[in-house]
């Protein structure tokens, strides 16, 4: 199941989960749509952007990038999305709170979710909210985990 690219190199061709796990897929797009109710649409594509980029995952990068300009992110929040701590008040407090849950939701190599970020969080948002964005950084990990290893290219435009 390998293939040779142009420079000689042998890569390993991965599987499409959408053909090979249908009801998997299915599964996941139902809880990404679960995730989203009442979230903000700018606040959850910054989610998972932050998320994707803290994942390395090119392609959901790449289209949640793609969505939030869409959906009206200013163009300065996206560039400077990497480095949103040291971007003063540029994000809302909510943004901010959520960002700060999300990276520690995600990396949980470096510590546990703090119960100083999760506080800041839960002073901003309604349970509901806070509920929503936990699942949303939980889902778009998951689809992360999937694109990465599965090697989803994003499209060339």
């Amino acid at each position: 199941m390998t293939t040779t690219t142009a420079n000689g190199h042998n890569v390993v061709r991965r599987l499409t989960m959408p053909r090979v796990a249908p009801e998997f897929y299915q599964a996941m797009i139902g809880l990404d749509a679960a995730a989203h109710l009442d979230l903000d649409p700018e606040l959850a594509e910054l989610i998972k952007i932050r998320a994707s980029q803290l994942n390395h995952c090119a392609f959901c990068v790449d289209m949640h990038t793609t969505d939030a300009r869409k959906h009206g992110v200013n163009e300065q929040k996206l560039t400077l999305l990497p480095a949103w701590e040291e971007a003063g008040a540029l994000y809302s407090e909510r943004e901010r709170a959520a960002l700060a849950l999300v990276e520690e939701i995600t990396d949980l190599t470096r510590r546990h979710v703090s119960d100083e970020v999760y506080r800041q969080a839960a002073a901003v948002f309604s349970e509901r909210e806070l509920g929503q964005v936990i699942a949303l950084a939980a889902t778009i990990n998951a689809w992360n985990r999937i694109g990465v290893t599965t090697r989803l290219q994003p499209p060339r435009r």
